[in-house]
């Protein structure tokens, strides 16, 4: 499924990129950067509460599809421009991180 698609279907806010990437790595929940630079499957959908410049970095490095800033957290001007910067494709949901994943599971159908 493509990012942009899940997002519109989710009704997630889509706050950098185009969202033309594939998730092919599954669902990612982890907002300990170091755990997710060691184990985050390049191509998924990483959800975190981390809106700053290192989870863009990390997003960069693990190659995930798309990182999604849960439980509307805020995304700072630094995460933002660092996103742009290394393409990383960021949505945002009003939804806790369990939630958002069940959310994106079910619309992936994922089992």
């Amino acid at each position: 499924m493509k990012v942009k698609d899940l997002c519109e279907e989710l009704g997630w806010e889509l706050t950098t990129g185009d969202g033309e990437r594939e998730i092919t790595g599954g669902i990612y929940c982890c907002d300990l950067l170091s755990i997710v630079m060691g184990r985050a499957p390049a191509g998924s959908l990483w959800i975190t509460v981390m809106g700053n410049v290192n989870t863009m970095a990390v997003a960069a490095l693990t190659d995930t599809a798309c990182v999604v800033v849960a439980e509307s957290m805020p995304l700072d001007a630094e995460a933002l421009e660092g996103a742009k910067k290394g393409n990383i494709t960021v949505l945002r949901t009003k939804q806790p991180v369990f939630e958002a994943a069940l959310s994106a599971a079910t619309a992936m159908k994922l089992k």
